[in-house]
């Protein structure tokens, strides 16, 4: 069963110096306070892992946090680029990141490995691509059936994932509602999982067919009112579109990255 603990403990217990950090959501139930709170605990030389790296990575990137990013795609959503792992990668500020891309299909397939305990995950794909050419990770195997030459990657196993969802129950089980991306697959795959959630409840109220992930496989929930915010959460509010736009000139000048770290994270340890 998983633990109820404040997110600050959470954070200081699962995310080590040096470790594979998995956080995910997709469009909504992005975990900006875990993310936060990895920044404030002033975590190092990370490997982050997400499908589509956006403004927590971005902050996470400058604040100095990360070593390398594994990704399929990364930007400010509707805006443009992440202005922060551009420097980092273009510039090497505030230090040198390391790059690894993939496409969203094979992050999915090796996240879903990762899931089920595999080694790799096989799929059809970078036909024409040259992601092979700049990503060592991609090889190339001939099927033992068909003798069809298919794509495999390693699997995603991280030693931590970390989702926010809208609620969980006093059991340690989480609903995760409205759009769903690799949420329990991050979970399932990781060696121990942080899950912030808007409120713990008796009832889930989970209908038929709903994604809820058990209790036995997550290490840690902690309560984190408006978690996911300034993506929204279903249910729970909207996003905030307009933050979004800020961020754009925010992230392009350092020293104003800096002073709305210090603002808003560092000093606040609250919402943006």
């Amino acid at each position: 069963m998983a633990d109820i603990l404040s997110l600050h403990d959470a954070v200081a217990r699962y995310v080590d110096n040096g470790a594979t950090v998995a956080m995910e959501g997709f469009t909504h139930l992005i975990p900006f306070a875990a993310g936060h709170e990895i920044i404030r605990q002033g975590k190092r030389d990370l490997t982050l892992i997400r499908m589509t790296p956006d403004l927590i990575y971005d902050q996470l990137i400058g604040a100095g946090c990360a070593k390398k990013l594994i990704f399929s795609w990364g930007g400010n959503p509707g805006v443009g680029s992440l202005h922060r792992l551009r420097d980092a990668v273009e510039k090497g500020y505030p230090h040198k990141l390391e790059i690894l891309e993939h496409s969203h299909a094979t992050m999915a397939c090796a996240y879903e490995a990762g899931a089920a305990g595999l080694p790799l995950a096989v799929l059809r794909g970078y036909v024409g691509s040259d992601l092979p050419k700049v990503n060592d990770q991609i090889k190339f195997i001939e099927c033992p059936f068909t003798g069809e030459r298919l794509a495999a990657v390693p699997s995603i196993r991280p030693d931590v994932g970390v989702i926010h969802a809208q609620r969980a129950d006093r059991q340690g089980n989480v609903l995760v509602e409205g759009i769903i991306g690799v949420q329990k697959e991050a979970v399932l795959a990781a060696k121990s999982s942080i899950v912030t959630v808007e409120e713990i409840v008796d009832d889930l109220g989970a209908t038929p067919n709903a994604c809820v992930i058990p209790g036995w496989a997550i290490s840690a929930i902690a309560v984190a009112e408006k978690g996911a915010y300034p993506s929204y959460a279903y249910g729970y509010y909207p996003r905030d579109n307009r933050f979004y736009k800020e961020w754009d000139a925010i992230a392009r000048d350092r020293d104003a990255f800096q002073a709305w770290l210090e603002e808003n994270v560092l000093q606040a340890g609250g919402e943006v």
